[in-house]
């Protein structure tokens, strides 16, 4: 069985025949913290009547214990409206807030996971000082969405962000308190505290006996954070209350219904996409935290916070080889990496899990994980937190089967663990990635590659992951004609990285890209102007420039260009013909180069050097004391370290 057909299988509904645990005894025998007895309660009530009780809520219990450090799961306390359906014991608002002030908890926060307003009026919790959160959640037959997860998390992390609300807490009601709420405190406790989903459904059934009681959902978590379920967890039986109540319960869980995340049903795995490089991956992340992420890039990059410039993209950026910027390979000591054709992403880590950064400069979460280094074998102690990652995302075909597997290339580490090493020559830092980032990853893989049962699948993540290589000089000629020929994604030159340089935000002088020739190009903002006439604009101090006498062609249909209008594309220079290309639309761009870059590519394309060019220049420079010396300790060291490890 493949992983799709596993994955799918494992969310099936329980005709596969699920163990259900017996009832806690102190339900049996009417223990006063898990029952209430109410001899007027006259059976299931009608749900087509707005005041009429939900099913089994006069028999469960109010509340669970807190977790989290300041969250309580609470089923929904009921208005006035609904008194006189209660026979003895009521449950509103109000004494929801007493009974924890009490406990010497202040309410200071209500999520509402609900998908109706009938309930109680708002006014009941707002009216007291306490905020009141609506996300809706349809319940019943499935999980909670992705979306609704995020808000959830979003609006939790937010709340205990405010020294105001240091010392209150936040209480979370759906109808019941146990599936959609321990669904949404099951995702933050992993998200926040690093812990697995099972330690984290646990933890939640100690606070709110008897936990989550649907078998969809549970299989939902695992799947969601890439994690095997344990052969010998068991989904708790449906509670008394809420089976001897319900007027829909037949003893048999409704089968799920997937979220976008989830895997698809077996008729429709047949139409999984191709993945392109232009796909969106992870989930959109709210503005407050978008903000507050982009502000800690900045701290890790040392560029300060605030002011002019604070939502640009501040990865490094190479500039175009020509020939006066080629004598630098002269000057500095040099390695060389192939030039990916694919998607550029800086990496946030934190412990509440993993963030691509895009060229726009906008954040959207993954789930994956990065265990620290850890001495003693075993098991990580925590997660990386604050590490900051720069690289690439490409596309692996493989030539025969034509199977793409999406590839995350990490080229250089910025910051570890709230630590910036932007300082640091690039040699060490690439060292660095590899001993603190990728080695942990791969251990803790291996380890789990043997396990029975492991607590996490490596191989559901969105992608795999490594860091790129890079080459001594001397050995560019076996890049070019050897390497990057048999790579099973498309490169379209080289980078040249100074192996002393420090991590140099934005435009690095230092860092050089070569071209093929025929592949360099420009990013332009087209417009359609009148007679269907297309416009190609560039910035310059920031404001869109008009570089007129500029023409595009675009290989596609182009009888109808308003397709490109307002994008940014990307364009080759035809030197023939004296016009531009129009190769493709960048989607992962907001904004087209500046001028001063489409005077360097302009240069380079002038200065046309070629690969002879590139590697009779190399082939002299290598030959320089500077080089020749350094080159063969290198080599030396590479070849210790090669059999020290085989030792």
């Amino acid at each position: 069985m493949n992983n799709s057909d596993q994955r799918h299988s494992s969310s099936s509904s329980n005709s596969r025949g699920i163990k259900r645990k017996p009832l806690h005894p102190h339900f049996n025998r009417g223990h006063p913290h898990h029952r209430h007895h109410h001899h007027g309660y006259r059976g299931p009530q009608p749900y087509d009547n707005r005041d009429m009780l939900p099913p089994g809520w006069l028999d469960c219990p109010p509340h669970g214990d807190e977790l989290g450090g300041c969250i309580i799961p609470s089923k929904v306390p009921l208005g006035d409206s609904f008194t006189h359906f209660i026979p003895t014991q009521t449950y509103t608002p109000n004494q929801a807030i007493l009974q924890q002030r009490l406990l010497g908890r202040e309410i200071g926060l209500v999520i509402d996971l609900t998908n109706t307003n009938r309930y109680y009026p708002v006014s009941d919790w707002t009216k007291e000082g306490v905020h009141h959160v609506k996300i809706r959640c349809k319940g019943r037959d499935s999980a909670p969405d992705d979306e609704s997860v995020k808000k959830f998390c979003d609006e939790v992390l937010d709340f205990r962000s405010r020294r105001s609300n240091t010392e209150k807490y936040i209480l979370v009601h759906c109808t019941h308190g146990h599936n959609r709420t321990g669904y949404m405190i099951v995702h933050f406790l992993v998200r926040t505290q690093s812990i697995s989903v099972t330690e984290a459904i646990n933890k939640f059934a100690r606070a709110r006996y008897p936990g989550i009681y649907k078998q969809d959902y549970i299989d939902n978590l695992y799947m969601f954070y890439h994690e095997k379920k344990p052969e010998d967890l068991v989904c708790p039986q449906t509670p008394e209350w809420k089976r001897l109540s319900d007027p829909d319960f037949q003893g048999v869980a409704v089968p799920a219904v997937h979220n976008k995340g989830d895997i698809p049903h077996q008729e429709n795995i047949a139409r999984i996409e191709v993945m392109t490089n232009d796909d969106v991956l992870g989930d959109p992340i709210s503005s407050n935290l978008l903000h507050t992420m982009q502000e800690v890039c900045y701290q890790l990059l040392k560029l300060g916070t605030g002011g002019r410039g604070r939502s640009q993209f501040p990865g490094s950026h190479p500039v175009s080889l020509n020939r006066d910027n080629l004598q630098l390979l002269r000057q500095r000591y040099y390695y060389a990496t192939w030039k990916a054709d694919g998607t550029r992403y800086m990496m946030m880590i934190t412990g509440d899990g993993c963030y691509l950064i895009d060229r726009k400069f906008l954040f959207r979460r993954i789930n994956m994980r990065f265990p620290c280094r850890y001495s003693n074998g075993g098991i990580p102690e925590r997660n990386h937190h604050y590490t900051l990652l720069d690289g690439e995302m490409i596309i692996d075909m493989d030539p025969q089967t034509h199977k793409q597997e999406r590839r995350y290339l990490i080229y250089d580490l910025i910051a570890i663990n709230q630590v910036s090493l932007t300082e640091l020559p690039f040699y060490e830092r690439w060292k660095l990635l590899e001993k603190e980032v990728i080695e942990p990853r791969n251990m803790e893989r291996d380890t789990l590659s043997k396990s029975i049962n492991p607590y996490y699948r490596y191989d559901l993540e969105p992608f795999s992951v490594r860091r790129k290589g890079f080459w001594l000089l001397s050995t560019v000629s076996k890049l070019l004609d050897k390497f990057i020929p048999t790579l099973s994604h498309s490169s379209d030159g080289l980078v040249f990285q100074g192996w002393d340089d420090p991590y140099v935000p934005r435009t690095h002088e230092g860092l050089l890209k070569w071209k093929y020739p025929e592949m360099n190009s420009v990013d332009f903002l087209c417009e359609v102007g009148a007679g269907n006439h297309p416009l190609l604009f560039l910035f310059e101090r920031g404001r869109k420039k008009l570089m007129e006498e500029n023409n595009v062609i675009f290989q596609s249909d182009a009888s109808d260009i308003s397709a490109y209008s307002g994008r940014i594309i990307e364009c080759s220079w035809d030197p023939l013909e004296h016009h531009w290309i129009c190769m493709r639309i960048r989607i992962d761009k907001a904004t087209p180069n500046d001028i001063s870059t489409y005077r360097k590519v302009m240069r380079s394309i002038k200065d046309n050097i070629t690969q002879d060019v590139l590697l009779s220049e190399i082939n002299e420079i290598i030959r320089l004391p500077l080089y020749a010396d350094r080159i063969q300790r290198d080599i030396k060291a590479h070849q210790h370290m090669v059999s020290s490890r085989r030792k």
